[in-house]
């Protein structure tokens, strides 16, 4: 048995994020399409954006194709439906539109090629996938072609594969350390339940930076955004401010200029860890100099996936890479999908 079927007992729908172009997301799709022709589980595939094609829109470099077996059920716009090698059945035209067409759900017919894509927001996927299930999906795997910072948003599914390699640097140490520390960011710990947490999912609903007390006042800031704010946000902290909700992305320039006395005193809570724009180096300075966070929802890392190629030409040893990946993140199932 495979990794797909210990996530098949956990999960039912699981997005794979590429933290790269090139990084080998696709061939971690294929890799969990083949284990489920295998096995003979049923499976659903969607994506954000775009997969499928032979060469890559971007940068011009060839890709792997996505070959589907009889039954799996997938989303294709009308326009690659033509494209489609794989004999495909429409079982519904869906009110999704994309760029390639309106969305149609299918069932594959005749085993072949098909280049999928999805609806382009992440709350018409999860849509989708509820549509799909009612077609007998067992699992449904989400593909994050475009967009592959938002596809792992905990509303969009219910666990990621996080896909890295050897094209985030020619530096084996450097390409640990940023998978380390994405995995360290999307387990941050979720803002406890109680009154806080309630004033802060209640008013959150037009996406201003909002200030909590301990006595149960919220102060919403008239700010579009929390990027250079960081001298308006230390204004309004005062000695009872408890929480500072920022809705946005949380950069330096949110935090640089507040006083580090209030910086140690407030705990800053974010939606989920995606809007987290700091670097290794800099969240560990910022850790030091006291800050705290917390989410309103994590994000569930299943697996990890490492490819030790690059597309400029130059690999890393598969065994040494898989190791210190594993050294780096005990506990996590870490696969190097080109063996």
């Amino acid at each position: 048995m495979g990794l797909l079927y210990d996530l098949q007992g956990k999960y039912k729908t699981v997005s794979i994020v590429g933290m790269a172009k090139n990084a080998g997301k696709t061939t971690a799709l294929n890799y969990l399409i083949e284990e489920a022709m295998d096995e003979g589980l049923r499976l659903g595939i969607t994506s954000i954006g775009r997969d499928g094609e032979t060469q890559d829109l971007v940068t011009g470099t060839e890709k792997p194709r996505i070959y589907l077996d009889e039954d799996t059920i997938v989303t294709v716009p009308t326009q690659l439906y033509e494209l489609a090698d794989a004999g495909l059945e429409i079982l519904k035209k869906t009110k999704y539109s994309t760029p390639m067409g309106t969305l149609l759900i299918c069932r594959v017919a005749d085993s072949g090629y098909v280049q999928i894509a999805g609806p382009p927001a992440a709350m018409d996927t999860k849509r989708v996938c509820e549509e799909m299930f009612g077609y007998g999906c067992e699992m449904i795997l989400i593909d994050g072609a475009i967009d592959r910072k938002s596809i792992a948003s905990p509303e969009t599914s219910e666990a990621i594969i996080l896909s890295t390699g050897a094209v985030l640097s020619r530096s084996m140490r450097k390409v640990v350390d940023e998978t380390a520390h994405i995995v360290n960011l999307y387990s941050i710990p979720e803002m406890e339940e109680g009154e806080a947490r309630t004033l802060i999912e209640e008013n959150n609903f037009d996406d201003k930076i909002m200030l909590v007390d301990k006595n149960g006042n919220v102060k919403k800031l008239d700010l579009a955004t929390g990027l250079g704010a960081s001298r308006f946000i230390d204004d309004e902290i005062d000695e009872d401010t408890e929480y500072v909700y920022i809705p946005g992305a949380f950069t330096n320039s949110v935090i640089a200029d507040i006083n580090p006395k209030k910086l140690k005193r407030v705990r800053f809570i974010l939606k989920n860890p995606t809007k987290i724009f700091l670097s290794v180096m800099d969240y560990g300075l910022w850790k030091k100099k006291g800050m705290k966070l917390s989410v309103l929802k994590n994000i569930e890392i299943a697996a990890i996936t490492v490819n030790p190629w690059a597309p400029s030409g130059y690999t890393f040893d598969r065994e040494a890479l898989v190791e210190a990946m594993k050294e780096a993140i005990p506990g996590m199932p870490i696969i190097d999908v080109r063996v």
